[in-house]
């Protein structure tokens, strides 16, 4: 890890623990063209948990997280933000829907995680500048703040992200496939911050393909093959049965299904 990252967090002061409630899902179901996505998902992501959301391909997992972050919406079901709002949420979407022929300096990209502070037209202050400073260097990018991010490799766009999460502050941190296509020294820096929003007491979620590094790092895991194959402890989670399980599971939803003729009930 960049042997400034600690010193670096320490600056930036705005980490702290947080006591923040639960983020419950009641049998959430996500269609599209009514046909479901993802089926009747129940259970809860509690204050401070780590958790990867794992599984087969196409089974439901990015969708899982629009529909968490209200880019979808339930066809079924509700989700309690345990009285927080979507502000409080900070969010990195796949690195394929994300356009970088914008033009747009490393320190640009670095500085909207600040919104908050700044606000839709606020200016930079000094200490914002100082603070997307110590994020960069946090991320092991220091002196990169003028660099158009279209000229960045996959693993130093992936770290310019990340220090946009610091900046961001965020009481939950949702993740979506954020080590995917990058180098492994990369990864493994990452892997620490998001170590250490989990000793800060945040709610990290992040869907991930490598079962090795859900092992090694996420104590919790919801396995998800259309439905909740398994959501709990990571070894249990990810023993043989469940994950042979969640492949036949996939292979075998139908995608003709029309989705549940149940009253809708709204977002919490």
């Amino acid at each position: 890890m960049h042997p400034r990252l600690p010193l670096a967090y320490d600056r930036l002061g705005g980490f702290f623990a947080m006591s923040i409630a639960a983020l419950r899902f009641a049998d959430v179901t996500v269609a599209y063209d009514r046909h479901p996505a993802v089926h009747h998902v129940s259970g809860s992501f509690e204050p401070g948990s780590l958790t990867a959301i794992a599984g087969p391909n196409g089974a439901g997992k990015s969708t899982l997280l629009k529909a968490l972050m209200g880019e979808l919406s339930l066809a079924e079901g509700s989700i309690d933000l345990g009285g927080m709002s979507i502000r409080d949420f900070g969010y990195l979407p796949q690195a394929a829907e994300i356009d970088r022929h914008f033009p747009l300096t490393v320190a640009d990209t670095v500085v909207l995680g600040a919104w908050r502070e700044t606000g839709a037209f606020g200016g930079v202050t000094r200490a914002v500048a100082a603070k997307v400073r110590q994020a960069l260097s946090a991320v092991g990018l220091e002196g990169f703040e003028r660099r158009q991010i279209g000229s960045l490799s996959a693993g130093q766009f992936q770290r310019v992200l990340f220090a946009r999460l610091l900046l961001q502050d965020a009481k939950v941190i949702v993740l979506d496939e954020p080590f995917t296509a990058i180098d492994a020294r990369t990864t493994r820096d990452l892997l620490e911050i998001v170590q250490r929003w989990h000793t800060e007491r945040r709610t990290v979620i992040a869907v991930l393909h490598d079962f090795e590094q859900v092992r090694a790092h996420f104590p919790t895991t919801l396995l998800l093959a259309r439905e909740a194959v398994v959501w709990g402890p990571t070894d249990i989670a990810l023993a043989p049965e469940n994950l042979l399980r969640a492949r036949a599971m996939a292979e075998n939803w139908d995608e003709g299904a029309p989705v549940c003729d149940v009253k809708k009930r709204a977002r919490a």
